[in-house]
C-alpha cells in the first residue's frame, strides 16, 4: 500500500514517455514544484530499467513506447522495484488498454490531454493510497460493467459489502456511497475497510482488478 504522504516529505517521480516535448514539458514542471523530486525522464522501459538511480515513488508511464510496451513493462519494473506506485499517463482510453494495464499492477490511469496541474494532484491521490483516474476513464469502467449481465462477486463479501462495490466501481466517492446507500460515512469507511482486507486489496484500482480476474 501507498504510504502517506508527511508534512514536509518529497515525492520522487520518474517519467517513462518516448514523445521528447511532452516528457521534457511534464518533467521540467515538475521539477517546478516544491514537494516533487525529479527522479529522471526516460524514453522506453529498457533505459527505465537499466539506470543506476534511486527507486522513484510514482511513475508516469505511456502506454505505447518502443521496445517493450508500457503495459508489459509494469511487471518488471515491479519486481525491481516493489514498492513504486505506477500510474499510465496516454492517449488511449479504449477499455482493453484501461483494464489490461489495471490486471498488470497499474495503480492509476489519467490521459496526457490533463492539465499539468491536475496531473500533480493525481501524483499526491496515488502517492496518499488513492487510485487517481481520469473522468474519461472512470466513464469507461462504469460503462463496462453496466453493460455486463451482472458483476461478479466473491462470495466471501456480506450484501451491504458487494453494494458499496458496485459503488466504487460507478465512481462515487466515499460521501456519494454513504448517500446512495443511506449509511453515515463512518459505517461507509467500516465496509471498505472490510472489503479491503477480504479481498486482498489496498485501492480501488485493486479493487477493481479483483473484480475484473473473477469474471
Amino acid at each position: 500500500m501507498a504510504k502517506l504522504k508527511s508534512r514536509g516529505q518529497l515525492i520522487n517521480v520518474a517519467i517513462i514517455e518516448d514523445d521528447r516535448g511532452i516528457r521534457s514539458a511534464i518533467d521540467a514542471f515538475l521539477r517546478l514544484q516544491n514537494d516533487i523530486i525529479s527522479a529522471g525522464a526516460f524514453g522506453s522501459v529498457e533505459e527505465f530499467l537499466s539506470s543506476n538511480g534511486s527507486a522513484p515513488d510514482v511513475l508516469l508511464l505511456d502506454v505505447q513506447l518502443p521496445g517493450m510496451s508500457g503495459i508489459d513493462g509494469i511487471r518488471p519494473i515491479k519486481e525491481k522495484f516493489p514498492g513504486i506506485q505506477i500510474m499510465m499517463l496516454t492517449v488511449y482510453h479504449d477499455a482493453d488498454r484501461i483494464f489490461s494495464s489495471l490486471r498488470a499492477g497499474a495503480n492509476g490511469y489519467v490521459l496526457k490531454s490533463a492539465p499539468l496541474t491536475d496531473i500533480k494532484q493525481d501524483i499526491l491521490t496515488l502517492f496518499s493510497g488513492g487510485a487517481p483516474m481520469s473522468p474519461q476513464i472512470a466513464r469507461k469502467v462504469t460503462e463496462y460493467f453496466s453493460q455486463s449481465s451482472g458483476m461478479p462477486m466473491p462470495e466471501s463479501l456480506t450484501a451491504r459489502e458487494k453494494d458499496v462495490v458496485h459503488a466504487l466501481v460507478d465512481g462515487l466517492s466515499y460521501k456519494m456511497v454513504s448517500d446512495r446507500l443511506g449509511i453515515s460515512m463512518e459505517t461507509t469507511r467500516f465496509h471498505i475497510r472490510n472489503i479491503y482486507e477480504k479481498l486482498h486489496v489496498h485501492s480501488k484500482a485493486e479493487l477493481i482488478t479483483k473484480v475484473l480476474k473473477s469474471r
